[in-house]
C-alpha cells in the first residue's frame, strides 16, 4: 500500500518523531510510504476562483509547492494527516495544504486515512471532529487517531506505539 504523510508542522519536533515513527512501522509491514513537510512548504489557501473546475481540468491555478504534494495525493492508497495543535486545530499549513485539494476533491484512489497530533496540553476536540468530517467526505475509512500530549512527545513509549500502530495497516 502507497501511504502519503502529510506534515503540517512548520518545524521539526514533535510531529515530525511521530510522522517518522509511523513511516518507520508501515515501511516494516512493507508499505511504501512518503513523508511531504507541508508545514515547510509554500502553499497558498484556495482563492475560490474555480479555475479548476473549468478551464484548469481538475488543476489549480496557483503554482506553488502543492504542486510537489498532488503527485504523492493522488497515488496514495492512504493519507495520514499529521500535525501540532493550534488553538484546538491543525496548523493553518495543513489547513492550507488540505484547501487546495479542492480542485481534486476526493483522492483517487485513498480508501483509509489516520490522524497524528502532538500538543503541550491536550485540546484535541477540534481538530479530531475535523479530520472524522473530511475523511467521511471523502470516503476514507478512519483507522485511527494517535495523540502525544506533554511529556508523551518524542517518548519512547509513544513512539513506539505510532510504530505498532503503523504496522497493522
Amino acid at each position: 500500500m502507497k501511504i502519503a504523510i502529510l506534515n503540517g508542522s512548520p518545524r521539526v519536533g514533535n510531529t515530525a518523531a511521530m510522522a517518522e515513527a509511523f513511516r518507520q512501522g508501515a515501511e516494516a509491514a512493507g508499505h511504501e510510504v512518503e513523508v511531504l513537510h507541508v508545514g515547510k512548504m509554500k502553499i497558498s489557501g484556495c482563492l475560490a476562483c474555480e479555475y479548476c473546475h473549468g478551464k484548469g481540468e481538475g488543476t489549480c491555478i496557483q503554482k506553488d509547492d502543492m504542486g510537489k504534494v498532488m503527485p504523492a495525493y493522488l497515488e496514495a492508497d492512504m493519507i495520514v494527516f499529521a500535525s501540532p495543535i493550534y488553538y484546538s486545530a491543525p496548523t493553518s499549513q495543513l489547513q492550507a495544504a488540505i484547501q487546495r485539494l479542492y480542485c481534486i476533491g476526493k483522492p483517487a484512489k485513498a480508501t483509509k486515512s489516520a490522524l497524528l497530533l502532538s500538543s503541550a496540553s491536550g485540546g484535541y476536540d477540534v481538530a479530531i471532529a475535523q479530520y472524522k468530517a473530511l475523511a467521511g467526505m471523502f470516503g476514507m475509512q478512519d483507522m485511527g487517531v494517535c495523540t502525544a500530549t506533554g511529556e508523551e512527545n518524542k517518548s519512547a513509549e509513544k513512539l513506539a506505539e505510532i510504530k505498532a500502530f503503523a504496522g497493522t495497516l
